[in-house]
């Protein structure tokens, strides 16, 4: 069988599954059950919850978000269990999110003047002043109230949501949509060049770029095509590097690379062991990339990658933050692990305990 018939199979069976939640979900419910599917391997019913531990049965609470504020401090958000906070690099950490109605939390942002962001799957956007202590919603003007990703560049916070992309209006705290074109559109990353451009990976529509020059978002119809010829249109991740060329990271096709605002792109994956891209840090000329099956490093542009799994139980990555001055922060299905040399892990999961995370399709 070939890889490309493989994929297409792989395809045709996350759509039957789809298919059959179709019956119960709205359709917005159900393109964010797929995205969660393909992202997070805890989101995965149990058929008898009196049976043996299922995938809400953990000790360790799963972590979906990471962000680090201005003073140092690691916000973790899980799925099921709301958020966390650490002041000594993952080595502690204590339960915080009052005021957080949803427990599953997808994005997390800082921005300059020290407030922290939360995205929800289904509360929309809190924010903290105080350190996490309290919270407060600023869901205002969303028509979603499903926010997967919280970029905040100077001074703007931009959501990425089940409807296109918002800017919140700080005068107010109003989200007010980024112009058209994205309109029911599940956006799943966020990227913003030095010009100001603003980049939208989507869930099933590929990538979108909005010009500070242009009137709407416009779709960079040549795509991310891999080794084979396939068009991929489900965009996990987004960065800028040091050279403004951006990288893309995909559900289960790899990396890309653009060096010309998004007008074509090179795949640069291909001796990468593992195409479902969680996690992007770029520093220098050295490019971080966690997946489905570890986390790998390239200073080669793609050429060779070195896997950076030692002391990493769990290798199936969920998020990636980090510099080389902070050190690398990876999120998974069970907790947090922290590199300081790049090379190897410990897991810092102290205070993270969780207990029996309710399912999401019946939270409310």
């Amino acid at each position: 069988m070939t890889a490309q018939c493989v994929k297409v199979c792989r395809t045709s069976l996350v759509a039957l599954i789809m298919f059959v939640w179709s019956g119960a979900l709205s359709s917005e419910r159900g393109e964010a059950f797929q995205a969660h599917l393909a992202s997070s391997p805890t989101l995965i019913p149990a058929a008898d919850p009196s049976s043996s531990p299922g995938p809400f049965e953990q000790s360790v609470a799963s972590v979906q978000a990471l962000v680090m504020d201005g003073h140092g401090a690691i916000y973790a958000g899980s799925f099921g269990h709301g958020i966390f906070r650490s002041a000594d690099r993952g080595s502690t950490w204590v339960r915080v999110g009052g005021g957080v109605s949803d427990p599953f939390i997808l994005s997390l942002s800082s921005t300059k003047d020290g407030a922290v962001y939360a995205g929800t799957f289904r509360g929309g956007v809190f924010r903290s002043r105080d350190d996490g202590h309290s919270w407060q919603p600023v869901s205002t003007g969303l028509k979603q109230l499903e926010v997967k990703a919280l970029l905040a560049v100077d001074q703007e916070l931009f959501a990425g949501t089940g409807d296109g992309v918002y800017r919140l209006r700080h005068s107010d705290d109003r989200w007010i949509p980024v112009t058209t074109g994205l309109d029911d559109i599940l956006v799943h990353a966020l990227a913003r060049s030095a010009d100001g451009t603003l980049f939208a990976g989507t869930s099933g529509k590929g990538l979108f770029r909005f010009s500070p020059r242009s009137s709407g978002w416009v779709r960079l119809h040549h795509g991310l095509k891999d080794h084979e010829g396939m068009i991929e249109n489900f965009i996990r991740v987004l960065v800028i590097d040091h050279d403004q060329n951006i990288v893309a990271g995909t559900f289960d096709g790899g990396v890309f690379r653009s060096a010309d605002g998004g007008l074509t792109w090179r795949p640069i994956s291909r001796a990468l062991p593992n195409d479902s891209i969680r996690g992007i840090v770029s520093s220098d000329r050295t490019l971080v990339v966690a997946t489905g099956n570890g986390i790998f490093k390239t200073v080669d542009q793609g050429k060779q990658w070195t896997p950076l799994n030692k002391g990493l139980t769990n290798q199936s990555i969920q998020v990636l933050i980090g510099s080389k001055e902070t050190g690398l922060y990876a999120g998974t299905s069970s907790g947090v692990f922290r590199s300081d040399d790049g090379g190897s892990w410990i897991a810092v999961n102290e205070g993270l305990e969780a207990g029996v995370a309710p399912p999401p399709f019946l939270f409310r």
